[in-house]
């Protein structure tokens, strides 16, 4: 359903107007009706419309001068003029105002169906493009719930987005209802529409352009709204952009403000942003992680060295907190974190990444920094822990399947670089793997089992000549295996088997 407003002095006119429109078969209705311009420019302010239809000639605001306000408050509405006068000073000026189309008085039934038929088609396009839209960022939960007519209202008008303070407490009060209310009541009388996104923590906001009215500036506008939700104890970051014709992809706008505020957003603080304003977007350096420190950290996370990264973690959380770093800074420790564990416990083969990832994501549901930074610890202390038991568990769960796998391959030559492969883990691994268990090296163990296999076979098989037993065995030649041989059992093939069989 589209709301239409009729602005008509003559209330004959007016009455024959809303009468044939009635008569249409048409998704529409007459929300508001005014007799001069001024009148109109009011209701508009308080009540979202999508198709003006007006007269050109009125009291106090003519239908051009009406077009030209409503357009700076709302430029994707679409406008039909309504005259007796077909002046061509008129026309021109209604083309620079992009008007939709032409009814010339008296207007007939015919005219206006053709003329609502095409300018419902288009609004329904855009509607549904809008709609389809809105799918990549809202919530699912909260889309499967919408109806097309239930936001149209809201959309490409002033979109903000509103994200959640790290450590705010009372997180109840961050309920999708509770922001309604909050946010009806500071941009009353005008309407607003609260989504939640697809993004944790963080909401989506449409409101009627107008309400800039009452502002010098977008900027000035969302800090009253940051201060609002303040004083209800919910502490905000802003960003906020209007959305300043029906063609903007509404997708890449949330993307482009979310962007934005991430990049801006601060460990303490809100913030607020006018993300269409390129003044004061360029990003400051401050605090976080340095390029020289991060090895450091990576380093005592690869040599096991707990105490020593507790000691200068601890270092590193006050001063995020004396330099109020932005929030970005200390995501991207977490993460070097999490890729740094995650990997040296992947290599020996327990996939624990997501685990990983989803503790991390949990400390920023604390609701102090105090509560975060003891969290934080606690986690990295347990990481070096678990760590240290995988490596452990993992490496005789290894060593059996990479032995298992060897004494299939007896009869093969098989190197270190084969078992890397076979078990995606680094040839250094492998060799730290087998000489941990064996206290050997993968060649002599290697070797030890071929060995072992030639006194098998020599018992079993009396008959069999030492060229054959070589060549089973993959040694290079007779003599190389007669070498090998002695090394490892102290006497030659021809004596081991004179003992066997004497």
């Amino acid at each position: 359903m589209y709301n239409i407003m009729i602005v008509e002095d003559s209330k004959p006119i007016l009455r024959n107007i809303k009468m044939l429109l009635d008569k249409l078969n048409l998704p529409i209705h007459v929300a508001v009706t005014a007799t001069n311009g001024e009148e109109a420019l009011t209701a508009l302010q308080k009540q979202s419309i999508d198709l003006l239809l007006t007269d050109i000639r009125m009291p106090k605001m003519d239908g051009l001068s009406l077009i030209e306000q409503a357009k700076l408050a709302q430029p994707e509405l679409k406008v039909i003029l309504i005259s007796g006068y077909s002046d061509f000073e008129y026309t021109r000026k209604a083309l620079n105002l992009q008007v939709f189309d032409y009814l010339l008085k008296p207007v007939e039934l015919e005219a206006m169906e053709e003329v609502m038929g095409r300018v419902i088609k288009q609004l329904d396009n855009q509607r549904s493009r809008n709609f389809h839209e809105l799918q990549e960022i809202v919530d699912p939960y909260d889309y499967a719930e919408l109806k097309p007519s239930e936001y149209s209202a809201f959309l490409t008008q002033m979109m903000i987005i509103l994200r959640r303070q790290p450590f705010t407490p009372e997180r109840e009060r961050w309920g999708q209802k509770t922001l309604q209310a909050s946010l009806e009541d500071f941009f009353a009388p005008r309407p607003c529409k609260v989504f939640l996104s697809q993004t944790p923590q963080q909401f989506i906001v449409f409101v009627n352009r107008s309400v800039l009215d009452l502002y010098s500036s977008v900027h000035e506008c969302l800090e009253s709204l940051r201060r609002h939700l303040h004083a209800q104890g919910m502490d905000s970051s802003i960003g906020g952009q209007v959305a300043w014709s029906e063609t903007v992809n509404l997708s890449e706008l949330y993307h482009q403000i979310s962007f934005i505020l991430s990049t801006h957003q601060r460990l303490n603080n809100g913030l607020v942003l006018d993300t269409g304003n390129s003044v004061s977007m360029t990003r400051s350096e401050s605090g976080g992680l340095d390029s020289i420190s991060e090895p450091a950290f990576v380093h005592m996370i690869q040599a096991h060295q707990k105490e020593q990264f507790v000691l200068k973690l601890s270092e590193l959380m006050n001063q995020w907190m004396e330099e109020n770093v932005y929030v970005k800074e200390v995501e991207r420790f977490i993460g070097l974190v999490v890729d740094t564990f995650a990997h040296l416990v992947e290599e020996q083969g327990a996939g624990i990444r997501l685990g990983l990832e989803l503790r991390a994501k949990k400390l920023w549901d604390e609701e102090t920094y105090h509560d975060f930074c003891r969290e934080l610890t606690e986690w990295i202390v347990q990481s070096f822990e678990m760590l240290q038991s995988q490596g452990r568990k993992s490496k005789e769960v290894l060593f059996e399947q990479m032995d298992e796998y060897i004494q299939r391959n007896k009869y093969t030559s098989i190197s270190i670089n084969d078992i890397a492969v076979k078990f995606h883990v680094s040839p250094s691994y492998v060799s730290r793997v087998i000489k941990n268990v064996t206290q050997v090296t993968f060649v002599q163990y290697y070797t030890k089992l071929k060995i072992k296999e030639a006194c098998r076979l020599m018992e079993c098989k009396p008959d069999m000549k030492f060229k054959e037993l070589s060549d089973l065995l993959s040694f290079s030649d007779q003599h190389y295996f007669s070498k090998v041989f002695k090394e490892y059992t102290g006497v030659s093939p021809t004596e081991y088997r004179e003992r066997l069989h004497p």
